[in-house]
């Protein structure tokens, strides 16, 4: 019977930096945020408020970036006439 080597996915580097970046977001998010904001309410049902809004602003805050990066995929040509 002969030892069979896994498979290595090749995954690009890209993806490892943008899932490392949204992972270290997301832990951020969590620490400096979700924390503080579930941990000063006393009651089950203020606690769960203040984590729906917190998941409510970061929502906000996720679709607010994607905009971002989309106008400036969009318009980058007319970016680099404007700085170059």
């Amino acid at each position: 019977m002969s030892a069979r080597m896994p498979l290595v996915v090749g995954i690009q580097p890209e993806f490892l930096l943008f899932g490392g970046a949204g992972a270290i977001s997301l832990l951020a998010f969590a620490a400096l945020i979700l924390t503080p904001a579930v941990g000063s309410f006393g009651r089950a049902w203020e606690k769960g408020m203040a984590a729906m809004l917190s998941l409510f602003v970061l929502a906000v805050l996720v679709v607010i970036g994607l905009a971002i990066g989309v106008a400036v995929v969009r318009f980058w040509p007319d970016i680099t006439q404007l700085v170059g």
